[in-house]
């Protein structure tokens, strides 16, 4: 019994301690999975250190992707919806892109694509820039392009919308041809499709698929949506290949002589900027006119030079191949020009810089004359007035003003109905308030604008977009007391287009651009302030004849801009300024913008530290590769002190400024008064030298009749600026 009880004892111990092994089995397991559950977490929470490496293959298939991360390695999901070009998560599911919204009215029986064309400047930006194009030369673009799309866009078993001008047909994708940028496609049946004056048939679908080999152009395929968002990469690759071809690409880029070029730097990222400014209404209407002439002009030339080339025998010496050889040669030099305008254009700053001449030929309001009857009218604009302001105003202007019997005075509530009703010799008093216009006032008769009282009592303020405020073509117009406040106008607060404008006692608040005058033009601005501006305060056009007595124009992106390009054509400006104060304007406080003759005369270099010149948007051109212009352009510039009152040419060149020598590399200190050049872009053929251009004062330019009395203070880049493009 004992041993038996020993035994059991025995035996419940060595149960006892093989459960205890049992369970520490177990515990060590259970351990051992906690560390295993453990490591699974923390792995997971550092997946921003390894999500990279996790779906690096799925991540080479997205469109865009952030491959900067935070230095401490955690991961933060980009919640900007980038209309479908966030970071690739793993998490998300579901498409990221709109549906395209019919218009009202419209049907079809073809399923929906999705909505890509409203995407912002910067994801173009990004897309061409980082991911289609890089740095990539002209003969590399289409290289570049295949390769981009071999990434992104899904190879096969996909549905698409074939968009002509004459159908729209539901396809099927079932290969692509990315060297010429093609897919292989076939019909989806039952046939589903939109007509345009026409009937199709499956059978005519066939024909034309075979007629084409199957292969249609990607740029002609619209993804159908897909809520499950795997062809969303697919859908913003094919839009912008197509905008690329649509608004950037030029027949003519792949032929420049100068290959050796960062393709988007020189043409991608001006066209696009341009492409947007002129979509929210940054560019005038003339301006756009001219530039969609000069790209169809363009593009005709080239068609018409192409053509006569491929006609040319290599080895032919006939007389017909040296006629062609002649007339090939003329259409290269008329299509260089054209070339060379549309640069101009493209490029923000010699946008800025140069301006162009259509407006002026715009049809302009015409006169409306004296009226038959002889008879006057003073116009009166006010809402409301009390009667010591009526009494005023009686005694004051009235009175003098009626004092013939033929003068009548009628009433207005604003001031465009005002100037609108004018006839030659009419007079328009305007009483103090605050008055909001929503079109542009033109003035195309000899009349007199006056507000009655104080600048800033009388406010004729313009919040809607156009392409100017006021615009001036009267023989002999007068503004004065007044305030105008401009908002959004493109072309400027005020612009005189012809005849004379004399301007007195006026305040002008320029949100966009400032006074311009016009070829022919001549302006008369005495006492006023001006500021605001972000091109220059006053633009000056050759022919045009301009006096600036005592007025503040200060900050702006330059104080007076004067385009002293004149051709055989045109005769040089002519420009009073007299006791001005030109102060705190970001760029110069008056600039010179002429030619390259080459002619300019070398100075010794005396100057200061080299600085990036501003384009008109406000940015830096700081990798001298403004737009990609072939237009060799330089600036050179002067500083002088806090106050300058040159009475004479002799006295102005006592302070004779100069430049620095363009070939240094750098600069040494000088004096106060040295001048600073640099170049702001580089010629793009393969001379690229430029020579150093002198910095003459304002005194010894033969545009400027007087100039004297004048204060400068405190101008970005300097007092005086020569612009040699």
């Amino acid at each position: 019994m004992e041993q038996e009880s020993l035994e059991s004892t025995s035996g419940g111990r060595t149960e006892s301690v093989n459960s205890m092994i049992s369970d520490s089995d177990a515990l060590v397991a259970d351990v051992s999975s906690f560390v295993n559950v453990e490591l699974d977490d923390e792995e997971n929470n550092n997946n921003g250190i390894h999500a990279h490496d996790h779906y690096a293959p799925a991540i080479t298939q997205a469109l865009f992707q952030n491959d900067e991360e935070d230095e401490d390695g955690s991961s933060e999901s980009d919640e900007d919806d980038d209309s479908g070009t966030d970071n690739f998560n793993s998490d998300k599911s579901g498409t990221k892109l709109q549906r395209r919204e019919r218009h009202a009215g419209e049907t079809s029986s073809l399923p929906g694509t999705f909505q890509t064309s409203h995407l912002l400047f910067y994801e173009r930006f990004k897309a061409y820039q980082d991911y289609m194009l890089g740095d990539c030369k002209p003969s590399e673009v289409k290289a570049f392009i295949s390769d981009y799309l071999e990434k992104v866009v899904e190879p096969c078993d996909w549905l698409a919308v074939w968009s002509t001008d004459v159908f729209d047909v539901l396809v099927e994708v079932c290969d692509l041809d990315l060297k010429d940028l093609k897919a292989c496609v076939k019909t989806v049946l039952p046939l589903q499709c939109d007509t345009r004056g026409c009937d199709l048939t499956e059978e005519a679908m066939n024909s034309v698929l075979e007629a084409n080999q199957h292969k249609v152009s990607l740029q002609e395929l619209q993804v159908v949506y897909d809520e499950s968002g795997e062809v969303d990469q697919t859908a913003l690759a094919l839009e912008h290949l197509s905008f690329f071809f649509n608004h950037i690409w030029r027949q003519w880029d792949e032929e420049d002589e100068d290959d050796d070029f960062d393709y988007f730097v020189r043409c991608v990222e001006p066209r696009l900027r341009l492409y947007y400014d002129i979509l929210e209404d940054r560019v005038p209407t003339g301006l756009v006119a001219e530039y969609q002439s000069l790209l169809e002009k363009c593009s005709q030339c080239f068609q018409l030079f192409s053509a006569l080339r491929s006609g040319l025998s290599t080895d032919s010496d006939s007389e017909l191949d040296n006629v062609s050889m002649v007339e090939g040669l003329k259409l290269y030099d008329q299509l260089e020009r054209f070339k060379r305008k549309l640069h101009i254009i493209e490029n923000p700053l010699l946008r800025y810089v140069l301006g162009y001449k259509g407006n002026a030929r715009q049809q302009c309001v015409q006169s409306r004359g004296l009226r038959t009857t002889g008879v006057k009218v003073v116009h009166v604009v006010t809402s409301s007035c009390s009667t010591i302001q009526l009494q005023s105003l009686l005694n004051t202007r009235l009175l003098p003003l009626c004092s013939n019997g033929e003068t009548e005075i009628q009433f207005h509530r604003e001031p465009v109905s005002a100037v609108d009703s004018c006839h030659q010799g009419d007079v328009v008093l305007v009483l103090p308030g605050i008055y909001s216009v929503n079109s542009t006032i033109f003035i195309p008769d000899s009349i007199t604008v006056e507000g009655f009282g104080f600048p800033d009592d009388v406010v004729i303020e313009k919040k809607n977009k156009g392409d100017s405020f006021v615009e001036s073509t009267g023989a002999d117009v007068k503004l004065s007391n007044i305030k105008f406040i401009q908002h959004d106008a493109i072309e400027g607060i005020l612009c005189i287009r012809q005849g004379t404008l004399n301007m007195e006692n006026c305040v002008l608040q320029c949100e966009t651009t400032g006074v311009i005058v016009r070829t022919s033009a001549c302006l008369n601005m005495n006492m006023c302030d001006l500021y605001g501006s972000k091109g220059a305060g006053v633009e000056i056009y050759p022919g045009s004849v301009c006096s600036l007595i005592s007025n503040g124009i200060h900050h702006c992106k330059d104080g007076v801009l004067i385009k002293d390009f004149a051709d055989e054509l045109d005769v040089l400006p002519s420009i009073t300024m007299e006791n001005n104060v030109i102060h705190n304007n970001e760029g110069y406080g008056v600039i010179v913008v002429k030619p390259n003759t080459g002619q300019q005369e070398k100075v010794p270099v005396d100057g200061s530290e080299e600085q990036p010149a501003k384009d008109s948007t406000g940015g830096a051109a700081e990798d001298e590769e403004l737009g990609g212009d072939s237009v060799p352009v330089s600036v050179a510039t002067t500083s002088s002190s806090s106050s300058m009152s040159p009475t004479s040419s002799s006295a102005a060149a006592e302070s004779k400024s100069t430049e620095n020598n363009n070939n240094s590399g750098s600069s040494t200190e000088g004096d106060v008064a040295s001048g600073r050049k640099w170049q702001i872009s580089r010629q793009l053929s393969r001379n690229k030298e430029t020579c150093s251009r002198a910095v003459q004062d304002l005194t010894d330019h033969e545009i400027f009749i007087s100039v004297q009395g004048n204060q400068f203070k405190r101008n970005g880049m300097g007092d005086f600026g020569t612009f040699y493009y």
